[in-house]
């Protein structure tokens, strides 16, 4: 058993990293450095921004406080789905349904982006087509089936349908109804991903400074420093990628912090099962998630393993027993793995907004000072392949087209109800009345 009790060690005891060797380790930032862009935050959003930055011509540094994809980036659910982690009624509502299409087109491009990223820089991530819905009764497949026939209606966006005699034929499982399969979604290693683009971040010119803190963000008329223990860094152009691993956010950007909350999440892996009981469980090898809005989500691993995520933690607090409780939760839907052991067991915090659309802008001036500090967060668990178009749609901005980058922008959010003591609790509230809703 390899589960760690901190959520600093959580992040780095996974089944990712013991089946992905590190080729490269940067150094940390020393010293006063000038540069055209700084990136904070070493995960895909980033290094995703830094890579089509550098291949603009721009002179970037990237800062990562512990190791390259050390936070959800690396050690997430692997799944690459269409849509965003809100309903597209939330989009529709504010920015008018022109608009709200041209979003959802941008989260299938940002599927076809990962795909192409991993042919153009040979990156070996273990991807696999496929991704399925699956509704756990009556009630919520009616919600599934609707939502199906207005995403194919009114987003020009087809799935095939799977009707209740016919699950069996995808899942050997009856826990679920009927469901929606997507061909074009899909799933990967997502360490052995970031660590990938990374590369290909560093061969096209950028600069990774890793174990490298930001303390402290001083913006300017026209430049902006970002400075760490033990140096610092001018740029034109900050943008800001860390997420809840920004540290202390009331101190680099104080507008931020309300806006976003941890949300813990925990995932474990099973034994090697081999090729034949694995693809039994899955026979076209997709990735799986079901409908709750505290939702399981699951998919085989290259070695034939099972990756079962779906408890999480709205009070940062890392579960009991989280091993024996994600293997009920993985039994729950597989009874037929109770012979196979638990060999990892990992977890982390993803960011949420409040009405869990993702938020990118940039920071309001303040006083005289008009040096752009960009930020991109609020992917809300749903962040896999938008992080990677986040990134590519920060850089066109800065290199001059912030025409898509805007259309994020423009969507409102609001801060956490509460403040600095009562939103948490709040939240745990809220929550468990939404797992109520998931009983029936």
């Amino acid at each position: 058993m390899k589960l760690l009790q901190t959520d600093h060690a959580l992040a780095q005891g996974s089944y990712y990293t013991a089946s992905c060797a590190r080729t490269h380790n940067w150094s940390a930032l020393q010293g006063d450095h000038q540069f055209d862009v700084v990136v904070v935050g070493g995960g895909l959003a980033g290094i995703s921004a830094a890579l089509e930055l550098a291949e603009c011509g721009r002179k970037v540094a990237l800062l990562e406080a512990h190791q390259i994809g050390w936070g959800a980036s690396g050690r997430n659910g692997g799944q690459a789905i269409h849509g965003l982690a809100c309903d597209q009624e939330v989009i529709e509502a504010q920015l008018g349904l022109d608009a709200s299409r041209q979003v959802w087109d941008m989260t299938i491009e940002s599927i076809d982006l990962i795909r192409k990223r991993i042919t153009r820089y040979q990156i070996d991530c273990d991807w696999q087509d496929g991704y399925l819905g699956f509704a756990v009764n009556a009630r919520k497949a009616k919600g599934l089936q609707d939502w199906a026939d207005r995403m194919e209606r009114v987003y020009h966006y087809p799935m095939q349908r799977i009707a209740p005699g016919e699950t069996g034929r995808w899942i050997a499982s009856e826990r679920f109804h009927s469901g929606v399969h997507d061909p074009q979604g899909g799933h990967l290693h997502p360490l052995k991903y970031t660590l990938g683009l990374a590369r290909a971040a560093h061969e096209a010119g950028v600069t990774i400074f890793e174990h490298s803190a930001v303390t402290a963000l001083e913006r300017g008329a026209t430049r902006s420093t970002v400075r760490t223990s033990a140096g610092s860094v001018s740029a034109d152009q900050v943008l800001l990628a860390g997420n809840v691993y920004l540290g202390d956010a009331r101190t680099l950007a104080p507008e931020l912090a309300p806006r976003i909350m941890p949300v813990g999440t925990y995932i474990v892996c099973s034994q090697v099962l081999g090729q034949e009981r694995c693809t039994a469980l899955i026979p076209d090898r997709s990735a799986v998630c079901d409908t709750n809005f505290v939702l399981d989500y699951f998919r085989p691993t290259a070695d034939h393993r099972m990756l079962y995520g779906g408890r999480v933690s709205y009070s940062t607090a890392t579960p009991r027993n989280l091993p024996a409780s994600m293997k009920q939760r993985m039994l729950n839907t597989f009874p037929q793995l109770s012979d196979a052991e638990i060999e990892f067991a990992w977890g982390g915090f993803v960011d949420i907004t409040m009405n869990r659309a993702p938020d990118f802008d940039r920071l309001p001036a303040r006083g005289e000072q008009r040096a752009p500090v960009y930020y991109l967060q609020g992917f809300s668990g749903h962040g896999l392949a938008l992080t990677g178009l986040a990134g590519k749609l920060v850089a066109e901005a800065i290199t001059g087209d912030a025409s898509r980058f805007d259309m994020f922008a423009r969507i409102r959010h609001n801060n956490f109800p509460g403040g600095d003591l009562l939103r948490m609790p709040s939240l745990v509230l809220g929550m468990a009345w939404y797992r109520l809703r998931d009983l029936f």
